[in-house]
C-alpha cells in the first residue's frame, strides 16, 4: 500500500499517533539520530545521496536499488522512512509476508504511469524480501533494469542464501552493523528524554539501563519494547516513585521491573537471521576440527532455538562424507540412519539422534580425500579435458555395438586373481591421473596400501624406485597381488584401526 495512505502517518511516513510503541515514535526522523550505522553514512556515501535529495547535474545519479542487511533492530525499516522524508518521491511499502506477485505488478504499473504522466519516481520498499519466493524476486527484476522503481529491500538473512543471484547483482548490498551496547544505551537515553517517547516521566538507575542493552543484544526496537514494559509497569504503581535528581517526584526503573518486562534473555541464535549462519558454521567446523564439546555446544544452542532437526540431520550427513570420508566409512551410515531416524521421531527425543551422530563425526579419524577427489576430477571436466570413453569400456549391448568395435579387448576382473586386471579405464589424455589420494588417517592408511597395489596391477608399471636387478615385472605384479590379500578388507573393522 502506498506509505502516504496509512493511517497515523504523515508525508514522510513517520507516525502521528501518541499510542503508537515506543518503538515506532521514537524511529530516528533524520540520519543523525540513526545509531550504529556511520560506516553507511560519510559524505558522498551511496545511501546518503539516497536519503538527501540531490541537485543539478548529481539528481538521478543515486542507485536503482539496495538491499539493506542486517539483524533485527538494527534500522533497515527507519532507512526506508527516511528515504520518504528526504527524497521527495513517492514511497510504497510491501512486505514479503503478505504480497505476492500480483500486488508487485500493481505498485510496477501505477509507478510506471506516474513517471510518464508526471515525472513523479516511486521507491519501493520490500519489507522481508528473502520471504519471496524465487519467482516473487524475479518479478523485480524489470523494474530495477529499467529505473520504473527505486528499490529498497531489507533482509535478515544473508543475501547470498536468500536473494536470487540476479537481482543481487544488480543491487547496491548494505550491512548494516549490529548495535553495540552504548547505541542502544543511547537509544534508551533518548526515549526516556525525547517528548516523542517518555518525555522525562520516568527515570533509569544505571544498573537497569544495562540490563536493557544486555537484553536486548543489538536490537534497538526490543530495547525500547522492554523500556516501554518497564515503565508502564512503573507508572501504574505510585508506590514506585522516588525523587529525582531535581528534587522532583518521579518513577525510577529498577533491573527487577526490566527483568519482569522481559522475562528472560532470547537465546542468541536467530533462525531467521545472521546468526543462523554463524551457530550452524562454528557446528560444522566444531565437528571437523574434532572438538566434541564445542559441537554438543552448539548444538544445544540450535535446538534451544528451534532449529529444523532435520536441516541439523543433514548438516551432519554432508559433513560425515567431506571431513570423515574413508577415514572412518561407518559414520557416513550412522549419519544417514540419524537422518531417517529424525524423521520419524521428531523432537525431543531425535536431539539424541542428532548427539550421537554429531559426536560421530567429532570424534571419527579425518580426511578430505573424498572431497579433494571429486574436486580434481570436476577440475578436470570443466577444463574440458577427458576425451572418449575408451572403445572397450563402451555399451555393447545394442545392436550394431560390435561392428564399432564397443565392447572389444574389455577384461572382466573377476576373471583374474583378486579381481584387479591391467587395463586403462581413464579417458587416453587423462591417463595415469590420480585423483583419490588417501591420507595416512584411520582406515585410509590401509586402504593406501591397497590401492598402490591395484593401481601397479592395472597399470602394469615398474615402481619409479625399481633398480637393475630387482624383481622382474612379473615378481612384481606377484607382490601387489599378495598384498591385496592382506589389504584392509581383512583385519580389524573399519574405523577401528589405530
Amino acid at each position: 500500500m502506498d506509505l502516504f495512505e496509512s493511517a497515523g502517518t504523515d508525508e514522510a511516513g513517520l507516525p502521528t499517533d501518541a499510542h503508537a510503541p515506543l518503538a515506532v515514535r521514537m524511529r530516528p526522523r533524520s540520519l543523525d539520530e540513526l545509531v550504529g550505522q556511520g560506516h553507511l553514512l560519510t559524505p558522498g556515501s551511496p545511501l546518503r545521496r539516497l536519503v538527501e535529495p540531490a541537485d543539478g547535474a548529481a539528481a538521478g545519479a543515486g542507485v536503482s536499488s539496495v538491499i539493506l542487511w542486517g539483524p533485527p533492530g538494527t534500522g533497515k525499516t527507519t532507512l526506508a522512512y527516511l528515504v520518504a522524508r528526504g527524497s521527495g518521491r513517492r514511497f510504497v511499502e510491501l512486505s514479503a509476508v503478505t504480497a505476492g506477485v500480483k500486488d508487485l505488478r500493481a505498485v510496477v504499473q501505477d509507478a510506471r504511469r506516474r513517471l510518464g504522466a508526471s515525472g513523479q519516481e516511486t521507491v519501493l520498499f520490500v519489507d522481508e524480501v528473502h520471504r519471496f519466493s524465487r519467482s516473487q524476486q524475479d518479478a523485480l527484476l524489470p523494474s530495477v533494469e529499467n529505473r520504473w522503481v527505486t528499490l529498497i529491500a531489507a533482509t535478515t538473512e544473508n543475501p547470498s542464501f536468500s536473494v536470487v543471484s540476479p537481482l543481487l547483482s544488480r543491487s547496491l548490498l548494505l550491512t548494516l552493523r549490529p548495535l553495540e551496547a552504548e547505541d542502544v544505551a543511547a537509544v534508551v537515553d533518548r526515549a526516556l528524554a525525547d517528548e516523542r517517547g517518555l518525555g522525562g516521566r520516568v527515570g533509569i538507575t544505571q544498573e537497569a539501563r544495562e540490563q536493557v542493552a544486555r537484553m536486548a543484544g543489538s536490537d534497538a526496537r526490543k530495547a525500547l519494547t522492554v523500556l516501554e514494559a518497564a515503565a508502564g509497569a512503573v507508572l501504574a504503581d505510585p508506590g514506585a516513585r522516588t525523587p529525582g535528581e531535581q528534587g522532583e517526584a518521579a518513577p525510577l526503573i529498577a533491573v527487577e521491573d526490566v527483568e519482569r518486562a522481559a522475562d528472560a534473555a532470547a537465546v542468541r541464535y536467530d533462525r531467521a537471521g545472521d546468526q543462523h549462519y554463524d551457530v550452524i558454521s562454528a557446528f560444522i567446523k566444531s565437528m571437523r576440527g574434532s572438538d566434541p564439546d564445542a559441537t554438543m555446544h552448539y548444538l544445544a544452542r540450535m535446538i534451544a532455538a528451534g532449529e529444523d532437526p532435520r536441516y541439523i540431520a543433514r548438516r551432519i550427513t554432508i559433513h560425515a562424507a567431506e571431513d570423515v570420508g574413508l577415514a572412518d566409512p561407518g559414520v557416513l551410515s550412522t549419519a544417514v540412519a540419524a537422518q531417517q531416524a529424525v524423521a520419524l521421531i521428531g523432537m525431543p527425543e531425535a536431539g539424541l539422534v542428532l548427539a550421537q551422530a554429531a559426536l560421530a563425526v567429532a570424534t571419527a579419524a579425518k580426511s578430505n580425500a573424498v572431497t579433494l577427489a571429486l574436486d580434481r576430477a570436476m577440475s578436470d571436466v570443466r577444463a574440458g579435458r577427458g576425451g572418449q570413453v575408451p572403445a572397450h569400456l563402451r555399451d555393447a549391448h545394442y545392436p550394431g555395438a560390435q561392428s564399432l568395435g564397443h565392447g572389444q579387448g574389455y577384461l572382466y576382473p573377476h576373471d583374474f586373481p583378486h579381481a584387479v586386471v591391467a587395463q586403462s579405464y581413464l579417458p587416453e589424455d587423462l591417463e595415469g591421473a590420480e585423483y583419490y589420494r588417501p591420507t595416512s588417517h584411520g582406515f585410509e592408511d590401509r586402504l593406501a596400501q591397497r590401492l598402490a597395489s591395484i593401481r601397479r596391477i592395472q597399470r602394469g608399471t615398474t615402481p619409479i624406485d625399481s633398480h637393475p636387478g630387482g624383481p622382474t615385472e612379473a615378481e612384481r605384479c606377484s607382490q601387489a597381488r599378495s598384498a591385496l590379500s592382506q589389504g584392509p578388507w581383512s583385519g580389524a573393522p573399519r574405523g577401528q584401526e589405530s
